[in-house]
């Protein structure tokens, strides 16, 4: 799937999620942190990309998302293909092909997500508001670019660098202090578990059931049957699945504000 893709679904299954929460739990999240929830799973919805790395030293290439925030995303990204790299030819079994880049091994796995998740909660239990801050920042600019890809592009990451501090120290100043956050690691490894979920569906797959060997190899491809899969940047993603994920997450969102709206007025349903 291509990065606005993933990062819709992100949105849209932390609205619906939350929607659900509060519908059949009574979890109610204020607005502020249903927002960050909402922005937080978008771009850990597109963090599994950063495998994908370009040309450094010529701010060119790799992934979309890779070049977020200039030449500092893109080296982020080349160091993280490098290493998943790595991973993969210090854990491949005989039958797995030859490589010459990391992208959709590591990043794209189970353990990752797990591992990312329970690194954000720990980073914001054991800093406080201070990792808060550096989290919100770079998951709100790759949200940015995922969500408002066209304006991004247009914007420079300069732009959307500083969209992205604005937003995270508006969240810093308005959060309460004294707590650690764990919603934030959920949303991220929901993010990333999302991603997965979306590159399955179409015809390259993802390693997901890594690190269990099948058949002598280790990064075993997991997708739809080509028959239905989908094509990364067809019209089936863009016009069908696109359409879907925005419907879900207005209807979700419309679901979570409408009753303290209806309350706020005094309207009697």
């Amino acid at each position: 799937m291509m990065g606005p893709s993933h990062a819709l679904s992100g949105a849209a299954v932390w609205l619906a999620g939350s929607w659900a929460l509060d519908h059949f739990a009574g979890y109610e999240q204020s607005p502020l942190a249903l927002a960050v929830g909402t922005a937080v799973c978008a771009g850990g919805a597109l963090f599994p990309d950063l495998d994908l790395s370009g040309k450094v030293t010529r701010n060119q290439g790799g992934a979309t998302v890779a070049r977020t925030f200039g030449v500092f995303s893109l080296f982020l990204a080349e160091v993280m293909e490098k290493v998943s790299l790595g991973v993969y030819y210090a854990t491949k079994l005989s039958r797995d092909p030859r490589r010459s880049n990391g992208h959709r091994t590591l990043t794209h796995t189970i353990p990752f997500t797990v591992l990312v998740g329970w690194g954000t909660t720990t980073l914001c239990a054991a800093y406080g508001k201070w990792a808060v801050i550096g989290i919100l920042f770079f998951m709100f600019g790759l949200a940015l670019r995922g969500l408002f890809d066209e304006w991004a592009e247009r914007a420079g990451w300069v732009v959307v660098t500083l969209a992205s501090l604005g937003a995270a120290w508006f969240t810093f100043a308005n959060l309460p202090g004294d707590r650690g956050y764990p919603m934030i690691g959920l949303a991220v490894g929901v993010g990333c578990f999302v991603h997965i979920l979306g590159d399955m569906i179409t015809r390259a797959g993802v390693p997901i059931l890594w690190p269990i060997p099948i058949k002598r190899r280790m990064w075993t491809p997991v997708s739809l049957p080509d028959s239905i899969a989908l094509r990364a940047g067809g019209k089936t993603e863009v016009v069908v699945v696109r359409a879907a994920l925005t419907v879900i997450a207005v209807l979700a969102a419309v679901g979570l504000v409408a009753p303290s709206l209806l309350q706020r007025f005094d309207i009697e349903v």
